[in-house]
This record gives structure tokens, sequence and C-alpha cells, in this order.
């Protein structure tokens, strides 16, 4: 399993605030809300290589989600300031992506979690088991 430097490009940070669609009759965010949170990075991060769904779509391939963890730590609240980040981890046979939610005044850990995506090809609809080189060109790295 590749992962890359600590001072790696390859993440993104963003600050967004809990607004009160988010919230469920406990008064606290919506477990299913975390999904979109998890989105909303994963295309900054996405943005930020230079290949979002449109450049995947592009390059003749889809990349679904396959797998999804999370682990709750504790919840955010209308109003509250979270900092979302992801980090790319893997990247060879598929693209994994772990996340870190927390509280953006005091660091407080909210949210840890991960996704995997797996490249599929548009026209024969069939999976890669080994990423296509436009993830390794978008990554500034060569393919092993």
């Amino acid at each position: 399993m590749s992962r890359p430097p600590k001072d790696s490009r390859w993440f993104a940070e963003l600050e967004m605030q809990v607004q009160f669609f988010d919230l469920d009759p406990m008064e606290i965010v919506w477990h299913g809300r975390y999904v979109k949170y998890l989105e909303v990075v994963r295309c900054a991060l996405l943005d930020k290589i230079g290949y979002n769904y449109p450049a995947m779509k592009e390059s003749g391939y889809a990349w679904p989600v396959i797998d999804m963890h999370l682990r709750y730590v504790s919840p955010a609240t209308f109003g509250q300031k979270l900092k979302l980040r992801a980090d790319i981890v893997e990247w060879e046979s598929r693209l994994k992506i772990d996340y870190l939610i927390t509280d953006a005044e005091s660091g407080k850990r909210l949210n840890r979690a991960s996704t995997t995506q797996v490249a599929v090809h548009i026209a024969s609809k069939e999976m890669c088991f080994v990423s296509p080189p436009v993830l390794f060109e978008k990554l500034g790295i060569e393919a092993e």
C-alpha cells in the first residue's frame, strides 16, 4: 500500500458551518449528512488534482464509491463551524481517501471516515483491477 509523504499535495481542507436543514429531531447533525460532508471535501480534493467527476467521465472512467466507513465521535450542532479534511492514501488499484471532520475552533475530532472508489471503464462497464494511467498522471507520479 502506497502512502503519500506527510507534506503531500494530495489533500484538501475546507470549513463549513452546520445548517438547520442538516439537523435531526435531536437537534444534532443527522448521521446521513456526514456522507454529504465527505462528498463536499472529496470534490475539493478532486478539483485540486484536476480529476473531478467531469474529468473522470472525459477520461473514459467512472469511479463509483464501493466502500465507506464512518466513525462518529462527537455530534455536530447548528451553527458549529466544521473543518473537513480529505487525504488520498491509496491509488494503485483503487482510490482510497481518508477524512477527518473536526470542530474548526477547538480542533476536537467529530468524525473520522474513509471511502474506496474503483475505476470502471465506461464503454465496457468493466472494473479495472489497476488504476488507469490517467490517475497517476493527475497525481504527478509514474505508474508502478
